[in-house]
């Protein structure tokens, strides 16, 4: 039995909020702060494994070193309050890992982290003013601050399946609230999606006019030795402890074991210490 449909009274009452919460904003009812720089919110209705990170590293990619780029999250699984720079020998309860992270895989762009986004997006500007657009990590629901671009994430393998909002469920908001992004992605979709099945996901999240609808999948770069120093080794014949501290690691998981003769997983929850 799942215990979680015991917590459906809380989902309605926890529903009941998001929808006045909502409409409090729609009304003009509670504050949204707009700024004149570019801002790009990143974010799912559902909690966590959408694959948000990884979008923020493409849109990195993307728009750096012609522009100067911030990134703005809250610092998930921190163990500090405020705003905070993420440094390379930052620790991941200072700023939380996935800032840590990206900061030490582009280290030449800004990495903030601060629950109150409009405060953090000003200290960012005060500091750096020759910012030309900060990304606003894990923001669909953070409406105080108005983003020039909203990109919404859902994950291929959970479109067609049904699911509660929180707690009796893993949905943060209702999947009508899709109307608010500009753009849609599709996210960890199989690389081979055939075009029948590319349409019926089109037909079931149904974008409006104004929406942009993509379609987003990984692929995964070869294997490297961690303590050898010839990386040109069979992968075949190599062996893999693959740790993970992640939502979702099926995919990497799959990877590793077509491509090694001993595998093993150590797995961890998501954000794990």
């Amino acid at each position: 039995m799942n215990f979680r449909f015991l917590l459906l009274p809380f989902s309605l009452i926890y529903g009941f909020v998001i929808f006045i919460r909502n409409r409090c904003y729609d009304l003009g009812v509670l504050k949204v702060n707009k700024f004149s720089l570019p801002l790009i919110g990143v974010g799912n209705i559902t909690t966590g494994g959408t694959g948000k990170t990884p979008h923020i590293e493409y849109l990195i990619n993307l728009l750096s070193p012609a522009s100067k780029v911030a990134t703005l999250s809250r610092g998930y699984g921190r163990k500090t309050n405020g705003f905070a720079y993420a440094e390379k020998n930052s620790f991941a309860s200072e700023v939380g890992d996935e800032p840590l992270q990206l900061k030490n895989k582009f280290p030449a762009i800004g990495v903030a982290v601060c629950e109150n986004r409009k405060t953090g997006i000003e200290k960012i500007l005060k500091d750096e003013p020759e910012t030309k657009v900060v990304l606003l990590d894990d923001a669909f629901q953070h409406r105080a601050v108005n983003p020039s671009l909203s990109i919404l994430l859902l994950e291929y393998s959970k479109i067609f399946k049904s699911d509660f909002l929180l707690p009796a469920g893993n949905l943060r908001e209702p999947f009508s609230a899709k109307k608010r992004a500009d753009i849609i992605v599709v996210s960890k979709y199989p690389l081979n999606l055939s075009d029948e099945e590319r349409e019926k996901i089109i037909l079931k999240i149904a974008p409006d006019s104004n929406q942009k609808l993509f379609f987003s999948g990984i692929v995964y770069n070869n294997l490297h030795p961690v303590f050898e120093s010839n990386d040109q080794l069979p992968q075949t014949n190599a062996s893999c402890l693959l740790v993970t501290g992640i939502a979702d690691a099926s995919g990497i998981k799959q990877h590793c074991e077509l491509n090694t003769k001993l595998f093993r997983h150590l797995e961890f929850a998501d954000h794990h210490a």
